[in-house]
């Protein structure tokens, strides 16, 4: 049975019930995960809160030399965590080390906190007197994330909200529990304070305690489009500051032009990448005019040839298991709506255990197809048609959400006519996922995310620290 980290103990949570982690490789339990209560979060918040003075008057640099430290432990175990990852997830050692890579470069951001968290001063602003604007940290922060990058995705968080000041209870997903608390681990070995980082496992009940607690002063959640809508409109509501990523449906354009083998690469590679399980994934292709054919035999080609197998030791598989076997009845599911099966998941020769499926690619489906309008997150690629560019601007654009859209292609004006034209926050040129590294926000549009500040970038120092403005007059 895990345990929840309150200020820097080890302690077993008060609810006695627990629900199942799994290795999807092999479909067999490895650990259980404590389904925390509200008592729970009561504790960890209380911890923090009385973590939080001291650490927000740690001066920035001391707290930067923390980050730095956190930095060396997680590349020093990187190999360690990138297979404890495929253990509980099912990614590839590649899509493992990846993941967590992602992650280390938002610790080297937060590394740099005395430049990043500067204020502002112009003397004189008036007759006889200066202003001056600094930054301050918000308070208790809290992070609830998803399974699919167990690594990355809490990384976002806690080393901005805590190199900001600010003290942090975090909620991972009961999926991917272990991940979680071998990074909350190393950070307090690298000389955190007990209660600035407290580790709460948990499901539904843990995530409302967090949402309605009046010492949590802001919450970042990254999950499912409904999901993250309630849990924005309960933060908000409570008088919380909410930044919540949901779902995605990316379309990837390729037009007559591109280089044919480079667009059926890169598709590859992000449709079926972590077995489709993240919002960034590539799900329809819109083909223009004739580059119909050659990308679609490419395409074809590739997917069948795609091995799929179990990852838990880091076996070099082209594509690993779905999270669980709810998982891969979802896509099954999904792969009844209809269209012309180019390649069929559910025929691949598949390991006689654990949770697989593998690649699809469906084609001809309607424009009111589940597959155009709905996020699979599944390792299912949605072929398209169109004449021209802005017909297929046009079908990209009349999807809810709004996180990422890539185009293939040598035309610079093609180019820069999509990047300005779809309606999303992050825009791949002739690059298959176009994740923003850390120095940028992840910049969901839409119905892909809730909030006005996203995660990393300038965008994160703003969403964990809120501005006072001093005027000074002296005679």
């Amino acid at each position: 049975m895990l345990l929840n980290l309150i200020a820097s103990r080890w302690t077993p949570s008060a609810s006695g019930e627990s629900t199942p982690v799994f290795n999807p490789s092999r479909g067999i339990e490895i650990a259980r995960c404590p389904l925390g209560s509200r008592a729970d979060v009561e504790v960890a918040v209380a911890a923090a809160r009385a973590a939080f003075p001291d650490w927000a008057n740690t001066p920035a640099g001391e707290r930067a030399r923390v980050l730095f430290r956190f930095k060396a432990l997680l590349e020093l175990h990187i190999d360690e965590i990138a297979l404890l990852i495929c253990r509980e997830h099912g990614k590839t050692l590649v899509e493992a080390q990846g993941d967590l890579r992602r992650g280390i470069d938002v610790v080297d951001l937060a590394c740099g906190i005395p430049s990043l968290s500067m204020g502002q001063k112009l003397g004189q602003v008036a007759r006889n007197i200066d202003g001056e604007a600094e930054r301050f940290p918000v308070g208790v922060c809290a992070g609830i994330t998803p399974y699919n990058f167990p690594a990355m995705i809490p990384l976002w968080m806690m080393p901005m909200a805590i190199a900001c000041g600010n003290s942090f209870v975090f909620k991972p997903s009961p999926k991917v529990p272990l991940t979680a608390a071998r990074l909350v681990e190393l950070f307090v070995e690298a000389g955190l304070p007990p209660g600035v980082l407290n580790l709460v496992h948990g499901g539904v009940e843990t995530v409302q305690a967090i949402l309605d607690h009046p010492d949590v002063a802001a919450v970042s959640f990254v999950g499912s489009t409904a999901v993250a809508r309630d849990v924005y409109r309960r933060g908000t509501a409570n008088g919380k500051r909410v930044q919540a990523a949901g779902g995605a449906k990316n379309f990837m354009v390729v037009m007559p032009d591109a280089d044919m083998d480079l667009a059926a690469e890169a598709i590859l590679s992000s449709s079926f990448g972590c077995s489709g399980q993240r919002c960034m994934a590539g799900s329809v292709v819109v083909v223009a005019g004739r580059a119909a054919e050659p990308i679609t035999e490419r395409l074809r080609k590739l997917t069948t040839g795609m091995s799929v197998g179990a990852t838990d030791e880091g076996a070099p598989v082209g594509m690993g298991p779905m999270i669980d076997q709810g998982a891969v009845a979802r896509v099954r599911q999904y792969l009844l709506q209809g269209g012309e099966m180019l390649v069929d998941g559910r025929l691949a020769p598949n390991p006689p255990e654990g949770f697989f499926i593998g690649p699809s690619i469906v084609a001809g489906v309607g424009a009111e197809s589940v597959l155009l309008r709905e996020e699979v997150f599944g390792p299912v690629l949605t072929l398209m048609r169109e004449e021209d560019l802005d017909a297929a601007i046009a079908l990209a654009n009349g999807s809810q959400y709004g996180n990422g859209a890539v185009i293939y292609t040598r035309s610079g004006g093609a180019a820069r006519n999509f990047a300005r034209s779809v309606n999303c926050g992050m825009i791949g040129v002739n690059i298959g996922v176009p994740a923003p590294m850390a120095l940028f926000p992840f910049s969901g549009w839409n119905e892909s995310f809730f909030g006005d500040l996203h995660v990393q970038g300038n965008e994160g120092v703003q969403f964990y620290t809120r501005t006072k403005v001093t005027l000074t007059r002296w005679t």
